[in-house]
């Protein structure tokens, strides 16, 4: 029976210690699901130290690919769009840009730690294989790539977006039949941040040569594709090429990308923490 009490006392004694904090739990970290962009919020954290991945993992790394995890923080899968509303359950999230600006936050003065201007995960504009060399989408490609789409991606997101255009145009290809397309609409899948607010610039330079453009706003990930690939719509300006190579692999679709636009770094957010002190 002596026995007995004791190990009731121990166990008891373990649990207030628990309870009042004597053993803290994991540090839980929220990264988007799709397999490109957990890989790049995993190599985010993997180049600040906070875990280690395996020898080889790259673009499409998974959690399950974590080498070293000298703080024992529990990565968090989540759906992109939702990380920022879960933030407040979590202790640290990294976050689009995208999804960051939407629910108002500011990269560059809110996120803990942010990405360098990483080219490989330019935002582009994508088409339907085959379409690419067409007028329509030449005459997009021209307006999203000149000179005032840059000096508003500048102006606007003041770091939190970078334009990545080499060589800005003066808004219009000297090789497209604008006459032909006068009167003509071209639609275009997108996000609502920063995507949609950039294509409101390249509607009002297509507007000087008669051509609409109908902005289609979607949240996710996934409808913007599937409506190039069926044709509904003309374009779409939402992603990255390592995210739509393994969407075409997975999928069976045929989007290719006509240009990188801009891009947007992914930063680590603060949720139940409001530094990285949890994390030294």
């Amino acid at each position: 029976m002596k026995k007995i009490i004791a190990i009731l006392l121990i166990t008891a004694f373990v649990f207030g210690l628990t309870a009042c904090g004597g053993t803290s739990a994991s540090i839980r970290i929220g990264v988007p699901n799709d397999t490109t962009n957990e890989a790049r919020a995993l190599l985010l954290l993997e180049a600040n130290g906070i875990i280690t991945l395996k020898a080889g993992a790259g673009i499409t790394a998974t959690k399950n690919d974590i080498a070293e995890n000298p703080y024992g923080v529990e990565i968090v899968e989540a759906e992109a769009a939702q990380l920022p509303n879960l933030l407040k359950d979590l202790d640290y999230a990294v976050i689009n840009s995208n999804y960051a600006l939407s629910a108002g936050l500011n990269p560059t003065a809110d996120s803990l730690l942010i990405e360098g201007s990483a080219s490989a995960y330019g935002n582009i504009l994508a088409v339907k294989e085959g379409n690419e060399n067409s007028d329509a989408v030449k005459a997009l490609a021209a307006a999203l790539e000149s000179e005032q789409v840059a000096a508003f991606i500048e102006e606007t997101y003041a770091g939190s977006v970078v334009s990545v255009v080499d060589a800005p145009t003066d808004g219009f290809d000297s090789s497209v039949d604008y006459a032909a397309l006068a009167g003509s609409t071209i639609s275009v899948a997108a996000s609502p941040t920063p995507h949609a607010e950039i294509l409101a610039i390249a509607k009002e330079i297509l507007a000087q040569k008669n051509i609409a453009l109908d902005i289609q706003e979607y949240q996710d990930y996934v409808v913007p594709n599937t409506v190039v690939e069926d044709g509904t719509v003309t374009a779409n300006f939402f992603q990255h090429v390592p995210y739509l190579d393994d969407f075409n692999k997975q999928q069976g679709t045929h989007i290719v990308s006509v240009g990188a636009i801009h891009v947007e770094p992914m930063g680590l957010y603060g949720g139940r923490q409001s530094t990285l002190d949890a994390l030294k």
